[in-house]
């Protein structure tokens, strides 16, 4: 019989190598710690997806713990990423244009939504009050449109809307205003029109307002409207974290994507819409892919209203 022992013991030394080589993902995984991460977002529909993945494990599968903290803006996120305060953030893709072109090193990691491509159906509006006697885009002209943050993909689509409808786009003037209080500004008269996504865009249609342009629609077919973006320093230094939250997130997107229904209640957890409203919201679409065609349109357009001093290279923007 112990002839026989060192034969025994090699048999159970490989069977243990065999079952630990099939399993190495798994283990590797459970004892690896979380990164934690940050995330800047805009406490709006766009971001459903992310709040998703965060709720499902999605993020925690992939060894990421992240907290979300909500600004107002893609400009107000872009310096927390750059300066590290935020490892990744949302926003909107001439926002990215805009600082690439002033040097700040910024990279996109992910999709982030698109628009649904279809006029007066798609998640975001320019709008006015039920009383204005704006009727088009056109009538904008030495009017005040209200805007989450200024030199944004919101200024260059409303001009699109504006140039499309027959009016000068130069005439019209953009104040800062957070989504949440653009229907109250324009049911008091505070600014002219509003351009605001899902879910404000039901709160000012409930208040008796009205559409007069699809400006997403009007820019480009199909618009990719924002990213998840990280900081050069970020991808060079935690590339594999990069990575990890780049999956992720495309799995959140798929997810989102196709359970509308669950992704129309999520945003309970991170606004105040009423609930009777979220059945009653317009969603983005979330691709996994960005439309680089859409991208270069709003380059083109950032370039011609004098948002952008030279041409953006759109490509740079790309991991």
């Amino acid at each position: 019989m112990r002839r026989h022992l060192p034969v025994l013991l090699l048999s159970a030394m490989l069977l243990v190598t065999a079952c630990s080589s099939d399993n190495d993902g798994e283990q590797v995984s459970s004892l690896r710690r979380p990164d934690k991460v940050t995330v800047g977002v805009i406490p709006i529909l766009d971001v459903a997806p992310i709040y998703l993945g965060v709720q499902k494990g999605i993020f925690a599968k992939h060894d990421l713990d992240v907290t979300l903290k909500q600004e107002a803006g893609g400009a107000d996120i872009i310096p927390a990423v750059v300066g590290q305060k935020y490892q990744f953030g949302f926003s909107n893709v001439v926002s990215l244009l805009l600082a690439q072109s002033q040097g700040m090193p910024v990279k996109m990691v992910s999709n982030g939504c698109a628009s649904t491509g279809v006029r007066d159906q798609d998640f975001a509006a320019l709008m006015v009050r039920g009383d204005s006697p704006i009727k088009s885009a056109a009538d904008l002209e030495g009017k005040t449109v209200a805007a989450n943050t200024l030199q944004n993909i919101v200024d260059t689509s409303v001009r699109e809307s504006v140039r499309e409808a027959g009016g000068d786009p130069t005439k019209v003037n953009f104040t800062p205003l957070p989504f949440p209080e653009q229907p109250d500004a324009l049911q008091s008269g505070k600014v002219d029109a509003v351009f605001v996504v899902e879910p404000f865009q039901q709160a000012v249609l409930a208040a008796g307002g009205r559409k007069i342009a699809s400006s997403y629609v009007d820019t480009a077919s199909n618009l990719t409207v924002a990213t998840y973006f990280t900081g050069l320093q970020q991808k060079v230094d935690n590339p594999g974290m990069v990575e990890r939250f780049t999956d992720a997130m495309q799995e959140s997107l798929a997810y989102a994507d196709s359970h509308p229904d669950e992704a129309r209640q999520i945003i309970s957890s991170y606004t105040e819409i009423d609930p009777a409203v979220v059945e009653k919201l317009t969603l983005p679409q979330w691709p996994p892919d960005v439309n680089r065609n859409s991208m270069q349109t709003l380059a083109n357009l950032a370039l011609q209203d004098g948002l952008l001093a030279t041409p953006a290279h759109v490509e740079n923007l790309f991991p």
